[in-house]
């Protein structure tokens, strides 16, 4: 079964700005729930229908599969009222990769770095540029930012 182990944080500073170049990621919800999620996820020519199933705030079971492009983009035009938009950043440091997103949209202004791990109590070496986790908080996964929009978030 496949299992997704993935911490997530705030990114505190530019520091990882010019570390790798972006890919632009286009994804859309067909479901939002805590308990299971399908998204369909563009990436250049590539597309996925891509299942997640609750099992922690840090593990999910996920379950992943190509599909046509075309497919996929009639899938976020015509059903997909939850569509995320976004670079993505793949930097390594201490033997990880960091996945750092800039959101766009209505999402702007909202960076975060995601690193997936082998176990929920894995070690790892934080980069300078990380700040806040914010895995317990649900209100930073991209399903959610799909229907709560960073930029609708009540301000501190």
């Amino acid at each position: 079964m496949a299992m997704e182990i993935e911490r997530r944080f705030r990114v505190a500073n530019d520091g990882w700005r010019g570390l790798a170049e972006g890919v632009r990621y286009r994804q859309g919800y067909l479901s939002v729930e805590k308990e299971r999620t399908v998204r369909v996820r563009v990436v250049g020519e590539q597309a996925w229908l891509t299942l997640k199933g609750h099992v922690t705030d840090v593990s999910r079971h996920e379950f992943e599969y190509a599909i046509p492009l075309a497919d996929a983009q009639t899938i976020l035009d015509s059903m997909c009222p939850m569509v995320v938009d976004k670079l993505r950043y793949r930097i390594e440091h201490g033997g990880f990769v960091w996945e750092v997103d800039e959101f766009f949209g209505e999402n702007a202004g909202l960076v975060m770095a995601e690193i997936e791990l082998p176990a929920e109590d894995t070690p790892f070496a934080k980069p300078a540029w990380l700040g806040e986790e914010v895995t317990h908080d649900g209100r930073y996964t991209n399903a959610h930012l799909s229907k709560n929009p960073y930029t609708r978030w009540p301000k501190a």
